[in-house]
């Protein structure tokens, strides 16, 4: 490979794509529900980004005091893999 050819390849490794927040969210439950920690009525309803790291909001599973619950943890784990796996990805663009 030539040196042209590895700053191409190292470029477009880290270049990240434009997605609309509706296929972004889309593609975020994908892997939600397909993760070994899926638990049932786990999903990201919105998202946001700052300073080029993607947030993701839901359902936290708060008891009826606000307090967490054992399924918190579990979500704010999966929204955390999803900011790690999706923001070096994506540019949100809406």
């Amino acid at each position: 490979m030539s040196d042209n050819e590895t700053i191409a390849a190292e470029h477009s490794a880290t270049e990240k794509v434009n997605i609309d927040r509706q296929t972004l969210l889309e593609e975020a439950n994908r892997l939600i529900q397909n993760h070994d920690d899926y638990l049932h009525g786990m999903i990201a309803t919105d998202v946001n980004q700052k300073s080029g790291v993607l947030v993701f909001k839901g359902d936290y599973f708060l008891d009826d005091n606000g307090l967490p619950t054992l399924k918190t943890t579990a979500v704010f784990n999966m929204f955390k893999h999803l900011a790690h796996e999706l923001s070096e990805k994506y540019q949100l663009i809406d």
